[in-house]
């Protein structure tokens, strides 16, 4: 076993030529390889997945696998390892001719009835980081119990002499269109017609990601006039973090400005998460867009079923979902569990305020690119704009205000704080009694008032991540005040 390789929330990953290196990408190939062979629920002769291919109409004489990459620094690179390790172990490839986003790749999975695949990515992190998914059968990222085993069945970088030469042109491993397919069921997703007959103005931004081979093909099918920024290959990506948050988006909001269009949309590097801008050139939050996305499923769409969030995300998903009479469910942070539930067929929507969002009737995991596409579809159907909607919306709910922050600390620290919340958790926060405390994951304490405030170490960095939300206005800004003096005197302990 290694114990050098940990996957977080997001997959493994790190620093290019420190702890991603072609050994460790190698190992980890390895890692999968045994993983596919020898569990014996997830892997190739494995119950889950031999009964998932069965209900499919699948048959296959050794086991498939999809590979793809992002966009970033030595990403090819590593994927011809990936290739490589896969197709001499006696596991069929099919290698994605285009940059592959990771919900695409998660798509062609279900598609295929392939065992899994990899997506050689680091997500929204900068330009010095790269890193691997690992996505299951059932269209999804790896679940712990395949963290688990995949991590178990690694090798230790000590029996790994050296590496062999690479060069993956072998009858195994065949490259494959998967953008055009993909673009081909999003357009049975989304309404089409509706988009055309709206002739939306729309501002582009892919950060120089994997959107960059989907957002004009697509919005070609939909007539739209497309202005675009950051389009083609940056390893630097331009210089900033492909987050798709505010500040990266912030020339994609005043090209909206600017041209005067209806909307500017975005995709985080590998398309699992995604950004908005409204006609203004602001930035509308995930907590802002996903309540209204999810009224308009319900509403236009006639969709009927329950909802899942996490427990950082805004509990204005559940005015809306008790507004038309559905069951919400709180799942801790991290879009597994989320993906676990929409994987049950009783879920319409799943949402993350990180940016994630999961439709039924697509695949159980989060899909920028069709929550951008839904985001049109919804312009297109209403015949507003997004002031318009949003004021309309805002008449029949309460308006949320939310805010977050990350503190950078050590992991120790981390844990030491983590510890003395758990042993003494304040009782009163900005002068309101705590009503609840959720320990689900980290600390959430929900207040008297129906405001609440959270903390929880960061599943992929050294940080206290700190959340916030309350009808008023003022009172998160207020509430993150007084979490970093809760951290600041726990460290001074």
């Amino acid at each position: 076993m290694a114990n050098d390789i940990k996957f977080s929330t997001a997959g493994f990953r790190g620093t290019i030529a420190e702890n991603v290196t072609a050994q460790t990408i190698y190992r980890l190939s390895v890692g999968i390889a045994e993983h596919i062979f020898t569990d014996e629920y997830y892997g190739f002769e494995g119950e889950g997945y031999q009964k998932h291919i069965h209900e499919r109409g699948f048959k296959f004489k050794r086991p498939l696998v999809i590979v793809g990459t992002d966009t970033r620094f030595m990403s090819d690179k590593f994927a011809d390892i990936v290739c490589d390790v896969l197709a001499s172990k006696g596991i069929s490839v099919k290698r994605a001719f285009y940059p592959l986003p990771t919900p695409v790749a998660e798509w062609a999975v279900l598609k295929e009835g392939a065992v899994g695949a990899v997506v050689i990515t680091a997500s929204e992190a900068d330009y010095t980081q790269n890193g691997l998914k690992w996505i299951s059968y059932y269209g999804g990222i790896a679940n712990n119990e395949v963290i688990a085993d995949i991590e178990a069945n690694t090798p230790a970088a000590s029996s790994v002499k050296e590496l062999p030469e690479f060069g993956y042109k072998n009858s195994a491993v065949s490259e494959f269109n998967f953008r055009d397919e993909y673009i081909k069921h999003l357009a049975s997703l989304i309404n089409v017609k509706a988009i055309k007959k709206a002739k939306l103005k729309v501002g582009i931004d892919p950060l120089f990601g994997t959107a960059d081979n989907y957002f004009r093909e697509f919005l070609k099918l939909c007539g739209c006039e497309v202005e675009g920024l950051h389009e083609g290959t940056d390893v630097l990506f331009g210089g900033k973090v492909p987050n798709a948050g505010p500040i990266a988006l912030a020339e994609l909001s005043k090209l909206v400005v600017k041209k005067k269009l209806d909307v500017g949309i975005a995709c985080n590097s590998d398309c699992d998460k995604f950004g908005i801008i409204g006609p203004d050139g602001y930035w509308i939050s995930p907590n802002q867009i996903a309540p209204i996305l999810l009224e308009h499923i319900i509403e236009y769409r006639g969709q009927k079923g329950r909802v899942c969030r996490s427990l950082i995300t805004t509990n204005l998903i559940d005015e809306v979902a008790k507004a038309h009479g559905l069951a919400v469910r709180e799942t801790p942070v991290g879009f597994k569990y989320i993906n676990e539930l929409m994987m049950t067929g009783q879920y319409i929507f799943g949402a993350e305020e990180s940016g994630g969002i999961a439709i039924s009737n697509h695949m159980p995991d989060k899909d920028g690119l069709a929550a951008c596409m839904l985001t049109l579809e919804m312009l297109a159907v209403s015949g507003k704009t997004l002031k318009q909607l949003f004021k309309d919306f805002y008449k029949k709910y309460n308006m949320y205000y939310d805010k977050k922050v990350s503190i950078p600390k050590r992991e120790l620290e981390i844990n030491q704080i983590m510890e003395k919340l758990n042993l003494r958790p304040p009782l009163s926060i900005n002068k309101t009694s705590v009503w609840r405390i959720d320990q689900t994951d980290g600390f959430k304490f929900i207040l008297r008032n129906g405001s609440w405030l959270a903390l929880r170490p960061s599943g992929t960095e050294h940080l206290i991540r700190i959340y916030a939300e309350a009808k008023e206005e003022a009172a998160p800004a207020k509430l993150i005040a007084e979490a970093q003096k809760i951290i600041q005197s726990l460290s001074e302990d």
